[in-house]
């Protein structure tokens, strides 16, 4: 039997008028891998806290077992501005010690891409004082993972990690022996990580088995038997629980629950997306241009980030964009704003953008735009329109948005300057989708957005009909949000990835294995390559992606059609057969694909 490394028992804790955790018991034992989710301001960081004996319970105790080895990293670090990060990370080990240890070896690898830290101006002997608060953040969980531990705590480990670090994590944290609490709104690493999650709400905790999809299928199942009043919230759930049975790629082992009673909250409910009539509207509203990349070479500075790049993003195309750090996303999308600010008159380096005349462009940048501190929530986003369209005749006034992005009429009143960080997000958000554009650039749009915020977003974007592109770490995000992915690899190329980020690890893996930087094999294949033979490739590349998008709306026809006939066996084998012979000619289409992409040097 496990033995429990902490208790925690009828703790409590009020902050003012506000009960955040009220008689919660609790226990972590050996091996136990704990995710831990809620609303912003709802405890979980107050519950982590105090599971480490950070902070002090009003009431109950927290006790652990004699001898604990515990490991946390907080929200904010108390590193040593004046030391080195290698005082702060390996101490006073030798070179040739710690060199020889293969899990420092590992950790400084996957988190800063090698023994000598690459990215830092001086590699371990960097002072930490002028550091960035990312920079800052893969410090203190180095410093963290290369001790051993019972159990560690880990509050928001993801932030400031890109999607190959994340994945890094992922594994390195599977692989461990010790116990695990995570306080994390990323989904993906929720499930790839966690055995079992804990619920924070209202001051109560709620456990549940499993990782985040089976925590979706148990808390829907908890509302229906609870028959709970909360309409709106129990649909959100329902609505990412069909998409997770239907749509999402295989995550979990099957669920430690009746699956059938989750099932039977689902037969009802329509794939989160109708791609087919968002696509009718977004041609309605946009024409047949959007934005047109002809032979774009884009910079920052005197460094090339992108070269000879011809791309278009059609009416109602949904892009998730993924690259390494500095590949030069941010840029990509700045030089496609820039071109439709100056009306097609900015243009990049070199090369030509083309923008649609009826494009309405809403940028969500990675810095919160400033606002008068002393507006209210409401008057910020009344002063951008007072209701706005949402499509397919929905309609809403800036009052109910608010209440859908977690304003109450309350917090309506609150001045801009009361607010977290999290919440100027949300209203930065709120104040783009007010102004009713047609084409959104979102660049890491979930920063300290929480998971209810975050399903409230999914789900706005379900319905809205204009085109896309999202830059994301958060893996979960972009492939609930997005269709298809590209990739920027550091070899100055945009590259389609029928396989999506699965596919952008495999190939950053056999980049790192090579060892051999990818652009200067480009150029060289570039310039022995005749002009016609890769304009002709990059059109049948086209060609190819339309035909790969036909496919996958079919696709997901196939699967409702099985779902819709599910109890007709005869009627299911026939569809799966069609299922079966679609897969087959897809993987023909991602083969020629990828030869093209050689030819045309993407």
């Amino acid at each position: 039997m496990a033995v429990n490394l902490v208790n925690v028992e009828a703790v409590g804790k009020t902050y003012g008028t506000r009960t955040l955790l009220d008689s919660v018991s609790l226990g972590v034992s050996e091996g136990d891998r704990i995710g831990v989710v809620g609303r912003n301001g709802d405890g979980k960081t107050t519950l982590v806290r105090m599971l480490a004996r950070l902070e002090e319970p009003d009431t109950g105790r927290v006790t652990h077992q004699g001898g604990l080895r515990l490991g946390v990293l907080t929200q904010h670090d108390s590193l040593d501005p004046a030391a080195t990060v290698r005082h702060e990370v390996v101490g006073d080990r030798a070179d040739h010690e710690w060199a020889g240890d293969a899990r420092i070896r590992d950790v400084l690898t996957g988190l800063f891409g090698g023994l000598d830290l690459p990215g830092f101006p001086a590699g371990l002997d960097t002072v930490i004082g002028p550091l960035s608060g990312g920079e800052r953040r893969r410090i203190a969980l180095a410093k963290l993972l290369i001790d051993e531990q019972d159990l560690i705590v880990l509050d928001e480990p993801t932030n400031h990690l890109d999607v190959e670090g994340i994945s890094w994590l992922a594994g390195h944290l599977r692989a461990r022996r010790s116990a695990l609490v995570v306080v994390t709104h990323d989904r993906w690493f929720l499930d790839q990580v966690c055995g079992r999650m804990w619920d924070v709400q209202r001051g109560t905790v709620y456990e549940y088995e499993g990782g985040y999809s089976d925590y979706v299928f148990a808390r829907a199942e908890r509302e229906r038997i609870a028959a709970t009043e909360e309409t709106k919230r129990q649909n959100l759930v329902r609505k990412e629980l069909a998409w997770l049975r239907r749509g999402a790629p295989a995550r979990t082992s099957k669920p430690r629950f009746r699956v059938e009673a989750a099932n039977a909250l689902i037969e009802d409910v329509p794939p989160p997306r109708d791609s087919a009539e968002l696509m009718r509207f977004a041609n309605s509203r946009l024409g047949k241009t959007v934005f047109e990349l002809e032979d774009v070479t884009v910079t920052a500075g005197p460094k090339q980030l992108l070269r000879h790049v011809t791309w278009q993003l059609g009416p109602g195309d949904r892009i998730g964009l993924v690259g390494v750090n500095g590949a030069g996303k941010t840029s990509l999308l700045r030089a496609l704003a820039d071109a439709k600010t100056s009306d097609g008159e900015q243009q990049p380096a070199a090369g030509k953008v083309v923008v649609g005349r009826t494009v309405r462009l809403a940028y969500l940048s990675q810095e919160v735009a400033e606002l008068d501190p002393e507006w209210r929530v409401l008057q910020a986003v009344e002063a951008v329109r007072g209701r706005v369209d949402l499509g397919k005749g929905r309609e809403m006034t800036a009052g109910q948005l608010c209440e859908r992005f977690g304003f109450t009429k309350e917090k309506q009143w609150t001045p801009v300057g009361d607010l977290s960080g999290g919440e100027r997000r949300r209203l930065q958000l709120l104040r783009l989708l007010m102004d009713e554009p047609n084409v959104l650039f979102l660049d890491e749009p979930t920063n300290d957005l929480d998971i209810e915020t975050l399903t409230q977003l999914e789900d706005l974007l379900d319905g809205w009909p204009g085109s896309m592109v999202v830059i994301s770490h958060d893996r979960y995000f972009l492939e609930r949000t997005t269709d298809r992915v590209f990739a920027l690899l550091g070899d100055q190329s945009l590259r389609m990835l029928p396989r999506g980020v699965d596919e952008y690890l495999e190939r950053r893996r056999a980049m790192e294995e090579a060892a051999v930087p990818a652009a200067p094999v480009q150029h060289k294949q570039q310039k022995d390559r005749p002009t016609g033979d890769t304009r002709a490739a990059k059109k049948e590349l086209q060609r190819i992606e339309r035909q790969l998008d036909k496919a996958a709306e079919k696709e997901k026809t196939l699967h409702a059609r099985i779902a819709e006939h599910a109890t007709d066996f005869a009627k299911v084998a026939e569809i799966d057969a069609e299922l079966r012979a679609l897969r087959e000619e897809r993987e023909d289409l991602e083969m020629r694909w990828l030869e093209l992409a050689d030819e045309a040097g993407q």
